[in-house]
């Protein structure tokens, strides 16, 4: 028996000196393999941390956009802007990635009529993205993905997207669009009400509901109209950009715009979900690059094939 023991002893002892031995270089390998916990917010990493920070996100920056526009009688004028990070930042905590700062400098010259709106020239809109791309870039921040989150960028986003191909550059831009959800789309469809859903409508609501309900004013709701007033309705084969004022002056589309948080919940978790999953491509994937650094040799050289 107490051979037993001794041997038990024994053997403790240089259980215990092994791991002593080997703890520092497992400490190690673990702060590695497992950094410390980085804000993804890129306003809130110090400059040292910063680099840390690109290197853990593969290169990967979110920008999220929004604009400052009125939204009904009853939301704020943030809200798209509130919507855009609030996906980013979820999307990030489930696939690392650095968000960059509120970006408000959006196209919305439709709105110009209504109090609290705030429109930039074209020149200024088009420098400042394009600006903000190439500074990334400088800081190593290669894979840009712009998610949008104001209806009236979309043209002006995907045309952005394609001026990338006019020159050289050394980084891609990638525009986030938003896909059919199989597991929380069922349900997303089961909840809604609303027969007309746009701006300001039953889904944004819902979201800005659930990111900040105090900013949500559910008495004002019914108090202006959301209904179409088609008044270009008989304007055959045309299309003019004072069609959202003919629908819709009072910037707001929508016949409910009661809010579900279920819904907003849903919302918000199935396009952060996308958006993780492109993150995680774009992280361990170069096709983008290779595809784009193709095209530019062909381009310098049309005629040599």
């Amino acid at each position: 028996m107490n051979i037993i023991i001794n041997l038990k002893h024994h053997f403790m002892k240089k259980l215990f000196l092994i791991l002593l031995f080997f703890l520092p270089a497992v400490i190690l390998m673990s702060q590695q393999a497992f950094p410390e916990n980085l804000p993804f917010k890129m306003e809130e990493l110090t400059s040292p941390k910063f680099k840390k920070a690109v290197e853990l996100a593969g290169g990967v920056c979110v920008i999220p956009m929004g604009v400052i526009e009125k939204h009904g009688p009853h939301l704020p004028l943030g809200t798209d802007m509130f919507e855009s990070r609030d996906v980013a930042f979820r999307a990030a905590q489930k696939e690392y990635a650095v968000v960059f700062p509120p970006y408000y400098m959006s196209q919305i010259f439709e709105a110009r009529h209504q109090p609290g709106t705030i429109a930039y020239s074209n020149d200024l809109l088009w420098q400042m993205l394009e600006e903000t791309c190439r500074e990334l870039s400088r800081n190593g921040l290669k894979k840009i993905i712009i998610k949008n989150g104001h209806g009236g960028n979309t043209s002006f986003l995907q045309y952005f997207c394609q001026s990338q191909l006019a020159a050289r550059n050394d980084y891609i831009v990638v525009l986030f669009r938003d896909g059919n959800d199989p597991v929380n789309g069922p349900e997303i469809k089961s909840l809604k009400k609303a027969k007309i859903d746009g701006h300001a409508g039953e889904e944004e609501t819902s979201m800005m509901s659930v990111i900040r309900p105090d900013l949500v004013d559910n008495n004002a709701i019914k108090t202006e109209s959301g209904l179409t007033q088609g008044r270009l309705d008989l304007m055959p084969f045309g299309y003019t950009g004072i069609w959202w004022f003919a629908d819709y002056p009072n910037h707001y589309a929508s016949d409910v715009a009661q809010p579900d948080l279920k819904l907003g919940q849903l919302l918000l978790d199935s396009e952060a979900g996308q958006l993780a999953t492109l993150i995680k491509y774009l992280k361990n994937n170069n096709t983008v690059e290779d595809l784009q650094e193709e095209f530019n040799k062909r381009a310098d050289n049309p005629l040599n094939k």
